[in-house]
């Protein structure tokens, strides 16, 4: 439950209908105390962090090698990585006074255009640790007309959760998950979470238009209004990856496979085949799916059956939405047949370098670039010099970041977004003042 604030709190906690209320008045009105916000720079456009507010972030967004190369040289300095490292207690006590955490952190109070605050967004986040990582997270993508579930590990550290409460509590439209459970790498409790989370998501509101499920390392390339003109162009339809099985994972679902432990384990027993003769397909952990797709999730007869069919799989959210994706009748899918195959690459929920398909430009089966970061389990954990490639491709969200890896990265495509976001909000009240005029 979201903390009682004072009565001069701008409008964080109004609620959806007011908030659609008042992305109008913006639009329409002229100057004001909100608009005014906006306009100058020192309140919203400045997002200066410690030891990086005379940082120029241009030449690293455009590539420029000796900008990526200064921008790694300061990561990697000890002294900047002691100022810039926050704790979990850090995060624990500033949010304590909602007020003064709310507008240090700059997180928009009101929706920057008509056509944001009348399509809202729903947002999972499982969040295990890295408490800097998620407030950073919530902050790029945080708008008051979406809605935000957040579901933190029970196994979590104490700090964590207790952070993330805090946090969360100075919002209306920000929540803990009503179930968490202990998430287990590779293991079904990943999958529900997410479904946990659709489950509170749907059920607090009947307005948002898509669901996208992020973790505590995903980070958006995009500005909310670039996600909203995404989701549209979409026309009911869901994006995720969903191809073909290749054989190498089959055993995956083929065998029975059991937690010991905290790990999941391969068993020699045979699993029962598919229900309803289903092809299982291939994808990945992450989409972007319509209301209706989240509906038949949690109520559809067939899908529930496959949902109890995967829970002693190994990684079911890398092939559960995919197969889910190709099923006849489910809102926003696609024919199972291979013509409507979809990579990574073409859907648009996460943008992730994997490191089997990295290398140079020559190299025929080469997806993307080598990695300016680091691996973790063979993916990319991005580094300033990654910023500029990404920046290129249509996807809504890239993972995986790590601010006590790389500050710069994350400050640089946080102050990039942010930047475009207002450029168009301001561009917005110009016209609006024009016609009042």
């Amino acid at each position: 439950m979201a903390r009682l604030l004072s009565p001069q709190r701008c409008c964080w906690l109004m609620p959806p209908v007011t908030l659609v209320s008042l992305a109008a008045w913006i639009l329409l009105t002229g100057p004001n105390e909100l608009t005014s916000h906006l306009r100058h720079q020192d309140t919203w456009w400045d997002y200066t962090e410690a030891n990086l507010s005379t940082f120029n972030c241009d030449p690293v967004l455009r590539g420029e090698p000796e900008a990526v190369e200064q921008a790694k040289l300061l990561s990697l300095e000890q002294l900047f990585r002691k100022h810039t490292r926050l704790s979990d207690d850090h995060f624990l006590n500033v949010s304590q006074d909602c007020d003064t955490f709310l507008s240090s952190r700059k997180y928009l109070p009101f929706p920057l255009s008509r056509e944001e605050a009348e399509f809202p967004i729903a947002f999972s986040l499982v969040v295990h640790h890295k408490v800097h990582n998620f407030e950073r997270l919530l902050r790029s993508i945080y708008a008051p007309q979406n809605f935000y579930c957040v579901h933190v590990d029970t196994k979590a550290p104490a700090s964590v959760l207790a952070a993330v409460t805090s946090i969360t509590s100075c919002f209306q439209n920000v929540f803990l998950c009503s179930r968490p459970v202990v998430v287990v790498y590779a293991g079904w409790s990943r999958v529900q979470a997410d479904i946990n989370c659709m489950r509170d998501l749907y059920n607090i509101s009947a307005s948002w238009k898509y669901f996208v499920n992020l973790c505590g390392q995903d980070f958006p390339i995009k500005t909310n209004l670039e996600m909203v003109r995404s989701l549209k162009a979409l026309k009911g339809r869901n994006s995720m990856e969903s191809e073909s099985m290749p054989s190498s994972k089959e055993g995956r679902w083929k065998k029975v496979h059991a937690v010991v432990n905290g790990q999941v384990q391969r068993t020699e027993e045979d699993k029962s085949p598919p229900p309803f003769n289903l092809p299982i397909k291939s994808g990945g952990a992450y989409m972007v799916v319509t209301r209706g797709f989240v509906e038949h999730v949690l109520t559809d007869s067939r899908v529930l059956e496959l949902l109890k069919w995967a829970e002693d799989t190994y990684s079911p959210d890398e092939f559960l939405w995919a197969t889910i994706q190709r099923m006849p009748r489910v809102p926003g899918s696609q024919r199972p047949s291979g013509k409507y195959d979809t990579s990574d690459m073409q859907a648009i929920a996460r943008l992730v370098k994997w490191q089997g398909h990295e290398g140079a430009e020559e190299a025929k089966e080469a997806a993307y670039p080598l990695c300016q970061g680091r691996h973790v389990r063979s993916v990319c954990v991005y580094g300033t010099g990654d910023l500029w490639w990404m920046l290129q491709h249509h996807h809504l969200f890239a993972n995986k970041f790590d601010v006590d890896e790389d500050l710069v990265a994350v400050h640089c495509l946080e102050k990039h977004l942010r930047n475009k976001a207002l450029s168009f909000g301001v561009l917005q009240l110009g016209k609006a003042d024009k016609v009042k005029g």
